[in-house]
């Protein structure tokens, strides 16, 4: 029997040092069952290093048309949805995206351990080398991203974001944190701008 392609699809991209089976990925999960659609779900578990992670969600994405995909990157896999966006046309809903991450996880060189599945790495400036490489200066696709963002992010500046992103449709939840653990309040927009 012939595998049947997917024709929508929204890939959960999960941040640094989580998981698939993260908060927010559970909750868009839940909700997409719930309609009947778990199908059109994906989140694939993410290896720690930038390279191998990128080609990962190439490969997840590359038999479902660009138009009919959207990813929801939160934090560092908003990182990545945006190298996504600009290079492949999908649209993007980012979550706290880090902007910089080749910058901000300089302070964390060193050894790691992931709180979900326990894995342990050293996170080096080969890791910082990499995210470089995959950074995007001025996104151009702007028509194509959700800024979502809480102004309680502990970890990164809200407003770094929407200066980034200028010129995208913004959502901007006064609160919260870097969790922004009031997601589940907000997945109707999501729903909304993947339609």
């Amino acid at each position: 029997m012939p595998v049947q392609r997917k024709v929508f699809m929204i890939v959960y991209i999960h941040g640094f040092n989580s998981s698939a089976s993260s908060h927010k990925s559970n909750q868009l999960r839940e909700r997409l069952a719930a309609l009947g659609r778990e199908n059109e779900f994906a989140c694939p578990a993410l290896p720690h290093w930038p390279q191998e992670a990128m080609a990962l969600l190439e490969r997840e994405v590359s038999d479902v048309p660009a138009d009919k995909v959207t990813l929801v990157g939160s934090s560092l896999g908003g990182f990545y949805a945006t190298y996504l966006t600009e290079k492949l046309g999908m649209r993007s809903v980012l979550v706290n995206p880090a902007i910089t991450p080749q910058e901000g996880l300089r302070a964390y060189l060193g050894p790691q351990k992931n709180l979900y599945t326990g894995d342990e790495y050293v996170l080096t400036e080969e890791h910082l080398a990499q995210l470089a490489n995959l950074h995007v200066a001025k996104p151009a696709r702007m028509e194509s991203y959700l800024l979502m963002h809480t102004t309680g992010d502990e970890l990164l500046d809200w407003r770094v974001a929407v200066d980034h992103y200028h010129g995208c449709r913004q959502v901007i939840v006064q609160g919260s944190d870097h969790g922004f653990k009031e997601f589940g309040d907000y997945i109707d927009i999501v729903f909304a701008f993947s339609a």
